[in-house]
């Protein structure tokens, strides 16, 4: 039996697999291909294939055997100086012994290393640039010092499109014998958000449960609110039924266990996608979203935010 995690076991092992981010897999594949390339700077959201890109990419370099040219590193879980002056330093100095000159060193969620520590990086990729390579990855680009990213090649990954995540789910459903209803392809393009992460993540839970797979089980399975009862709960408070919105996301809160960030965002995709609601009372909702978020953020009680937000949005329904 395979207990491997599918987000594992279908990660794209070539560039040609790497699903999505068609200009930047077309420049990874021209360094491949010369045996050369300058430091790469990878930004973007995370499960859009930053990680498997720069796996992809030491594998046509280097081949099978690569991991003996290639270091990767987490800086969240070691974000001082000493991670610079320790691991990154001792493997930059040694040579390659591989056809391509150089060695490359992976580092995931740079964005979490310390100014110090990126200070300390921007030296050590200057002294070992004859035989060493850097792939720096993050979700926020502007959380890098300005000196590391001119240093670096950008490259801006995007969230991954529907159509893209639909050769994903028609790939690993055929692989898996796996039957999927036209609702839970959706519910999946809408708890994903982009993230390949998230839908091989909610492909596997719900597998668990049937190789029939309903909008229902993906939603159980991914800790997400059905849109509808979203939608739900903020029409019937702009119609000024305070209370009967107030029983809704008590449903949401206990019978799903939602958290109140999981809420407030949803709450706010919906408000932002809406038809419905006209464009001042739009951005006045979305301000009030804004300020309960932060709020909840900072270790304000989730309940009562929430139910601020809903008497707010009551109170902004009852002037229009």
């Amino acid at each position: 039996m395979d207990y491997l995690p599918w987000t594992e076991k279908y990660r794209p092992k070539k560039l040609d697999e790497v699903t999505g981010q068609k200009d930047i897999i077309e420049s990874l594949r021209l360094f491949a291909k010369a045996k050369n390339m300058p430091n790469l700077l990878f930004a973007g959201p995370p499960g859009v294939g930053k990680t498997t890109s720069a796996l992809a990419l030491a594998i046509e370099l280097f081949g099978e055997h690569y991991r003996k040219n290639f270091l990767e590193l987490n800086a969240s879980d070691e974000r001082g100086i000493g991670i610079v002056r320790g691991r990154i330093k001792d493997f930059a100095r040694s040579v390659s012994l591989d056809e391509a000159p150089f060695k490359i060193i992976f580092l995931d969620e740079a964005d979490a290393l310390t100014t110090d520590a990126q200070q300390a990086l921007r030296r050590t990729m200057e002294t070992y640039s004859g035989v060493t390579r850097f792939i720096l990855s993050c979700n926020y680009s502007s959380k890098i010092i300005e000196p590391l990213q001119s240093r670096c090649a950008i490259m801006r990954f995007m969230e991954l499109k529907n159509e893209d995540i639909l050769k994903m789910i028609n790939y690993v459903a055929a692989k898996e014998n796996l039957k999927l209803d036209e609702k839970a392809i959706k519910a999946i393009y809408y708890i994903s958000e982009g993230d390949m992460r998230k839908v091989l993540t909610a492909l596997q839970g719900a597998a668990l449960h049937s190789r029939h797979i309903t909008e229902k089980i993906i939603y159980a399975v991914s800790g997400v609110g059905r849109p509808e009862e979203i939608k739900d709960m903020i029409t019937v408070a702009l119609d000024g039924d305070f209370k009967k919105a107030r029983a809704l996301l008590g449903k949401l809160m206990v019978d799903y266990g939602l958290s109140g960030d999981d809420i407030v965002v949803q709450m706010y995709r919906n408000v932002r996608d809406s038809d419905g609601i006209a464009d001042k009372l739009k951005m006045r909702i979305i301000s009030s979203i804004a300020d309960a978020n932060f709020k909840i953020v900072e270790g304000a009680n989730d309940r009562i935010q929430l139910e601020a937000l809903l008497a707010i949005i009551t109170l902004l329904g009852q002037k229009q």
